[in-house]
């Protein structure tokens, strides 16, 4: 219900209890950083809501009124409750500021994360951060339904109802064993013999499997065999592709490693573009409370970062 018309603002009777401990009209209005015009004229308003006078000032100073006195008895339990209230909004708040959910795709979960996490714990010591890993797609769900405070996906576009920060560009890179017959050919592999190759994929709903597959049905290869395996691990996918079960098509950061220790050999690709942007992911017109900003700050997108636009922490892709 709505309060009684006749019910001052918190602000008018705080400043009458300070007008009743200090003495003084303008001590008070000093008290409240305000201009001591604008405290009486806060006061007439009290007194015109009310209906009775509540100070009497003179030279030496200004004093409350019989009826004042009774108005200021009353307005000292209404702010204690009023400071009571907000101690416990204020004990809410640092709760829920503890406790951080997120959501995380694999890749970037495995190689970037780890980083952010690190930062994060520099700026809030205290918080604990829960976290589930699952594809892209199971991540924007997440993220849409409020299970989790933010996520983080690859390549596609989050759906409507999610507003999306990057935080990093990558690119997907074609691989296979050493023993593979394109490990030594002189020429790349064109769009055309990479849509006809059964190959070692993710599971469907994962960001890296996207980008390859919305690729190359941007380029009219619609039918494509089955893949020989569907992983959900990239560490699992790449022990296949070491193993020499078949070629895979993954992100440039889970490659440095491997190809740097010459387990994995990358076969250059023409026709096709592979590059990826990754995301940080929010409900769309959610104003960030100052933990879930400094999550935000700590990947690298900045808090007031615009929307698609690449973050100052853009991932190297891996040339082959």
């Amino acid at each position: 219900m709505p309060l009684p018309p006749r019910v001052p603002e918190l602000g008018a009777l705080d400043l009458l209890l300070s007008v009743a401990k200090l003495g003084s009209l303008g001590k008070a209005a000093r008290e409240h950083g305000i201009s001591q015009p604008a405290a009486a004229s806060r006061v007439r308003n009290m007194e015109r809501l009310i209906g009775v006078p509540l100070i009497v000032r003179s030279a030496t100073g200004s004093q409350l009124t019989d009826e004042g006195s009774v108005i200021a008895d009353w307005a000292g339990r209404v702010v204690d409750a009023a400071a009571e209230l907000d101690a416990g909004i204020s004990a809410l708040r640092n709760q829920q500021a503890s406790r951080i959910q997120l959501a995380c795709s694999m890749t970037i979960a495995e190689y970037l994360l780890p980083g952010w996490l690190a930062e994060l714990r520099r700026r809030l010591p205290g918080a604990t951060i829960g976290l589930q890993v699952v594809n892209s797609a199971e991540v924007a769900e997440l993220v849409l339904s409020g299970k989790v405070d933010l996520g983080f996906v690859e390549g596609a576009r989050p759906p409507e109802g999610l507003d999306a920060y990057p935080v990093a560009r990558d690119q997907l890179l074609l691989v296979v064993p050493h023993d593979h017959a394109w490990a030594r050919r002189a020429e790349p592999v064109n769009a055309a013999e990479l849509a006809a190759t059964p190959l070692i994929s993710r599971e469907p709903g994962s960001g890296t499997r996207y980008v390859l597959d919305h690729e190359l049905e941007r380029l009219g290869y619609h039918s494509r065999p089955a893949p020989i395996m569907e992983l959900s691990s990239t560490t699992a996918i790449k022990a296949a592709v070491e193993a020499g079960i078949g070629p895979a098509v993954l992100s440039s950061l889970a490659l440095a490693e491997d190809v740097a220790q010459g387990k994995l050999v990358v076969v250059p690709t023409q026709g096709l573009d592979l590059r990826r942007v990754l995301r940080l992911v929010l409900r769309s017109g959610e104003q960030l409370p100052p933990v879930l900003r400094d999550v935000v700050a700590a990947t690298g997108a900045g808090a007031g970062a615009r929307r698609d636009r690449p973050g100052p922490g853009a991932a190297r892709p891996l040339r082959p």
